[in-house]
């Protein structure tokens, strides 16, 4: 009867070792796959949802903020909804913290190749598409309106006119940005 005490309390022991064990390889491995989540794969799950995020450098009409719904994002762009429906989009490179987001996150390479291809100049190509009013708040601050009329590489050709007024040749000038220096761009409602 001892014997069997004794050996039962060894297989106790081996077990409980054994789950330690594993318990640290599960924690190890966890923090290993966190390390290849990507800005992207964090906001995922948010589509659909309201989130805060904070802006570097804009102090225009967002005062540094950009409160919203996430409509939809891509590997370096946020789209953002505000209570009046107002749309932003947010490069990427202007996010400074996000608050609201869901604990969980979507696995790295969850857009597939045509996603990961979707990046801010097909956004904004969208918006050329559309021609609807913008108001584009550059990093330092400034805000610029118009319409986008192009998107080359690495620049935006914007069509400047008042807010609320349509784009007409004779009156417009262009101003060419580039995209380094959005830090948002909002459409008109």
């Amino acid at each position: 009867m001892r014997w069997e005490a004794l050996f039962a309390d060894l297989e106790a022991q081996w077990e409980a070792a054994e789950a330690a064990e594993l318990a640290l390889e599960i924690a190890d491995r966890s923090r290993r796959e966190a390390g290849y989540l990507r800005l992207v794969d964090r906001l995922r799950p948010a589509v659909g949802y309201r989130v805060r995020v904070d802006l570097a450098g804009s102090m225009g009409p967002e005062r540094g903020a950009v409160d919203g719904r996430l409509l939809a994002l891509g590997v370096d762009w946020l789209l953002l909804e505000d209570a009046g429906g107002v749309e932003a989009l947010v490069p990427a490179r202007s996010v400074l913290a996000v608050r609201g987001l869901l604990g969980e996150s979507a696995p790295p390479g969850h857009e597939g190749r045509v996603g990961a291809r979707l990046d801010l100049r097909h956004a904004l190509r969208g918006v050329a598409r559309d021609r609807s009013g913008c108001l584009v708040t550059l990093s330092d601050g400034r805000t610029v309106s118009g319409t986008v009329d192009r998107v080359g590489a690495d620049f935006v050709d914007l069509a400047e006119h008042a807010p609320g007024e349509f784009r007409r040749p004779r009156d417009v000038a262009l101003c060419t940005i580039p995209l380094a220096a959005v830090a948002v761009l909002r459409r008109a409602a």
